[in-house]
């Protein structure tokens, strides 16, 4: 099976580092012209530079805070003015860990603008050229905490799961316009966000974050927390046409984590 997405655009939220950039190098392996989004232009032009053009590409980059939404909405709808889209991965920084006892409702809301509202918008904006063009691919970074809440993650696993039971209903409305819609759970990665956690968790607990780490590896039957080029894989896959009957799904990629079913 070889995976190409050449003559494809692709937009990528959060691809300064960590899971979004894996996930912007991969399409752009396979043949994508990627729009890189985040708010850190120093590195967002550091990866621009490492993006493969030998198949024709023509990568950019989109500077936006998903933490103000008030500006996200006017740069992100100025964007969509000029630009259109066949591949959209939703996917911004998580927001404070914290237990639900630590938070109160203004945290919620910081973290349903940040999680949800600049999903929806992004979407909603992207679907314009999509519907009209009967192709389109939506991935949306979740987490596995939708299925199986992380007691220390109260914001995310709340918000995220908004965000996949959304998505499950676009699935169905768009799915005429031979749109597809996923979600896609994510487990242990190696990225700068799991180092902060595991220090944070550390702290909490008064022993060293090696031993954190450690304590990680072993809940997950693979024995090892993943590498953020097979998140870049599974992406590319589900933005091809090989994946064109694959929508309205969650797809956890956890090294067997999850112990729902």
């Amino acid at each position: 099976m070889n995976i190409t997405l050449e003559g494809k655009k692709a937009l990528v939220g959060g691809s300064s580092a960590g899971i979004g950039k894996a996930i912007a190098l991969q399409l752009a392996e396979s043949g994508a012209s990627v729009t890189l989004m985040s708010r850190s232009e120093d590195k967002l032009k550091a990866i621009l530079a490492q993006l493969p053009t030998d198949q024709g590409q023509k990568h950019g980059y989109v500077l936006v805070d998903f933490s103000n939404f008030d500006n996200f909405k006017k740069t992100i709808t100025q964007y969509f003015e000029n630009n259109t889209i066949d591949v959209l991965v939703n996917n911004t920084q998580g927001p404070s860990a914290g237990s639900a006892l630590e938070k109160n409702v203004a945290d919620y809301q910081v973290a349903f603008d940040l999680l949800f509202k600049t999903v929806v918008l992004t979407t909603e904006l992207a679907l314009t050229h999509m519907r009209k063009n009967k192709f389109g691919r939506i991935i949306n970074v979740a987490s596995v905490s939708v299925r199986e809440p992380l007691s220390y993650l109260a914001l995310s696993n709340s918000i995220r799961a908004a965000v996949t039971t959304w998505a499950k209903s676009l699935a169905i409305d768009v799915g005429i316009d031979k749109i597809t819609v996923n979600n896609i759970l994510t487990g242990y990665f190696d990225t700068d966000r799991i180092g902060q956690l595991n220090a944070k968790k550390a702290e909490q607990l008064g022993i060293p974050v090696s031993e954190v780490r450690s304590e990680m590896e072993s809940r997950v039957p693979l024995k090892r927390i993943g590498d953020p080029k097979e998140y870049g894989y599974l992406v590319a896959f589900l933005a091809s046409d090989h994946a064109a009957y694959i929508s309205g799904t969650n797809i956890p990629i956890d090294g067997g984590l999850l112990k729902s079913l």
